[in-house]
């Protein structure tokens, strides 16, 4: 579309074609996606997976592999009394806070970190942040890099963090949330296509829209309405689901059947209430 950032970057992680992982044709007919080096370099935490016999297992050893690599147990995220006074944390980021933030508001910075991570890995550029990104030396280009690069987030390896939970997530998908299968029916209710592109109508109801580099949606269709009055849905390609609400206990999206997914055109059936 004229004035429009095109899909992404002509490299990423994945060894396909990042036009052709934003494209329809990919979500017809999905291949496998893995970061490069990611599970060759994690062989100890897929042998403790292969040894779970359900999620809730997997998760819990996921999560323990989290806090020996990164740091995360909770004694080193609260202040430690020495003497008479508190001797304050130090701040270590973690996967978690990024997905709490993203469960308030998806343009908030843990937002944009997660949408740098997608640019990083996969190469597709976001087409909104706080505003409409129609070309990267505009203010909503300017605004989605600062807070993306932010040092606040970016202090203990954040981006391996989120490449640990894409392939763990991978992982679950394929071996026991839904093995054998391709896709997932999802839906995400909107307002106005404000967010969205619409890259071509196919007919009244439905057409091709260019999602966020990384969207929000659920499996259930009554919670997609609490978000707005037009419901998109869709065939979401399972490689393309970076985080789903049941993968980890007491995650901050487990009660709205969230799903968080990669981006690009989707062909979108809209209904309206």
């Amino acid at each position: 579309m004229p004035g429009r950032c095109t899909v992404g970057h002509s490299t990423n992680l994945v060894g396909l074609p990042t036009d052709l992982i934003a494209s329809c044709a990919y979500n017809d007919h999905p291949v496998p996606l893995r970061i490069s080096g990611v599970r060759e370099m994690n062989r100890s935490l897929f042998e403790m997976l292969s040894q779970a016999p359900d999620l809730p297992d997997a998760g819990i050893a996921f999560a323990s592999y989290m806090m020996a690599m990164f740091g995360l147990d909770p004694e080193q995220q609260e202040p430690r009394r020495e003497g008479q006074g508190r001797v304050p944390k130090r701040y270590r980021s973690s996967f978690l806070r990024l997905i709490k933030g993203w469960g308030y508001d998806s343009n908030s910075p843990e937002g944009a970190v997660l949408k740098g991570w997608v640019e990083s890995r996969f190469g597709i550029f976001p087409t909104f942040h706080k505003r409409i990104i129609d070309r990267e030396t505009g203010t909503g280009w300017t605004t989605y890099v600062e807070e993306k690069m932010s040092s606040r987030f970016h202090n203990n390896s954040i981006y391996t963090q989120l490449d640990l939970v894409y392939e763990f997530c991978q992982w679950a998908l394929a071996t026991m949330v839904a093995p054998g299968a391709t896709h997932v029916p999802l839906y995400r209710g909107v307002n106005d296509f404000a967010e969205h592109q619409i890259v071509e109508k196919i007919d009244r109801r439905t057409a091709v829209v260019r999602m966020n580099s990384l969207a929000s949606f659920t499996t259930d269709r009554t919670i997609a309405d609490c978000f707005g009055d037009i419901i998109l849905t869709t065939e979401v390609p399972l490689p393309k689901i970076t985080f789903f609400n049941t993968l980890l206990a007491g995650n901050p999206l487990k009660f709205e059947g969230e799903y968080l997914v990669i981006g690009g055109d989707y062909r979108v059936t809209a209904s309206y209430l």
